[in-house]
């Protein structure tokens, strides 16, 4: 890539991720040339493909202006595209997105890829042939390279603003995310439970989602940084496509579990089933062994016993989310946020 394209691409993405936002200026010409470390002659350059792409404007004098550069902008219509809709957590997020976007008058075309990348790829194409004003999405197994990231940067060059939330793709630049800081969320669990003497402690994560992988480092790291030796064989790993049969041989979980005294899980519903699976088996939930888990959801009160889980606290990452892609339709400035854990104790602990 050649400087004056890099400068180019950069600004772009600041602009569409409303780091800059509509109606701003952007720094001048001797300032950009300091950020970049270009010369002027590649600033100029870069800003006349600007220009060309009718990103920016430049007024006499003055510098140049960001332009709104999205022929959906007024369409009113929001795309908002989930790996699931009526399972688990999602009605509630859902519900915090809807109430945003139709507060502002946007209208809400929701679809569900559940959590497969085929289904993902036919809904970016249908927006492609009839564009939104802006996207928020949930990513698809996104601990998996992806071969959807062009159509999504297709969308970005579009001038359709993307938000993500509850995770993202981490090869793709630009677009705003709204995530929980799930590496810290395993870390914090982990030191929970030492805290409580529970020092053999064996876990279950998700491996097709970024999540997983996180709340899985934050674990381990717990674990090591206290001297606690884990064997591979204490973490159970399993996927979109084997979540249901992963308790379907008790003995199996039990073997992996082995002399643990606790267990942390990738979320209530993995909590909630391995609690059933523990009591039918005979073993006292917490008396012989400890659950906890993320997302302190409608399953951690349901379950038999209830769930000592990691909570959001009064914060709605749907609401959150739809907030800041409204504030870029508007032209107002947004940024990137990571959510902190609360936790719930309960009785699982």
């Amino acid at each position: 890539m050649k400087k004056y394209e890099f400068v180019a691409n950069s600004l772009s993405e600041e602009i569409r991720n409303g780091g800059l936002a509509s109606g701003d200026f952007l720094p001048t010409e001797e300032r950009l040339t300091q950020m970049y470390g270009v010369s002027r002659q590649t600033v100029r350059k870069a800003l006349s493909v600007l220009e060309e792409n009718d990103i920016i404007e430049k007024k006499q004098g003055s510098g140049s202006v960001i332009k709104i550069n999205n022929p959906a902008a007024d369409s009113g219509k929001v795309a908002v595209i989930t790996t699931y809709i009526d399972e688990y957590i999602f009605p509630g997020q859902l519900r915090g997105v809807e109430e945003v976007l139709s507060k502002n008058s946007f209208s809400v075309i929701l679809s569900a890829t559940g959590n497969r990348i085929c289904s993902e790829r036919r809904i970016l194409e249908d927006i492609l042939n009839d564009p939104v004003a802006g996207i928020l999405v949930e990513g698809t197994k996104t601990a998996f390279p992806n071969p959807n990231i062009g159509l999504y940067e297709e969308l970005i060059r579009r001038g359709i603003p993307i938000v993500f939330f509850n995770s993202f793709y981490p090869g793709l630049t630009g677009p705003l995310y709204v995530c929980a800081d799930n590496r810290r969320g395993g870390y914090e669990l982990v030191t929970y439970l030492l805290s409580k003497g529970r020092r053999s402690i064996a876990s279950i994560f998700k491996a097709d989602d970024i999540q997983g992988h996180e709340r899985y480092a934050g674990y381990i790291s717990a674990m090591f940084d206290n001297g606690i030796f884990v064997s591979d064989s204490k973490t159970i790993w399993y996927t979109t496509e084997t979540k249901d049969r992963i308790f379907d041989e008790p003995g199996n979980i039990l073997s992996s579990i082995g002399d643990a005294n606790a267990v942390v899980c990738y979320n209530d519903e993995i909590a909630y089933m391995l609690i059933k699976c523990l009591t039918a088996c005979g073993r006292k939930v917490p008396g012989d062994i400890a659950v906890v888990s993320f997302d302190n959801s409608s399953l951690s009160e349901m379950s038999p016993v209830k769930i000592t889980s990691l909570s959001y606290g009064d914060m709605n990452i749907g609401t959150i989310a739809a907030r800041k892609l409204v504030d870029i339709l508007k032209g107002r400035k947004a940024s990137s946020e990571t959510i902190s854990w609360k936790l719930a104790e309960k009785e699982s602990s």
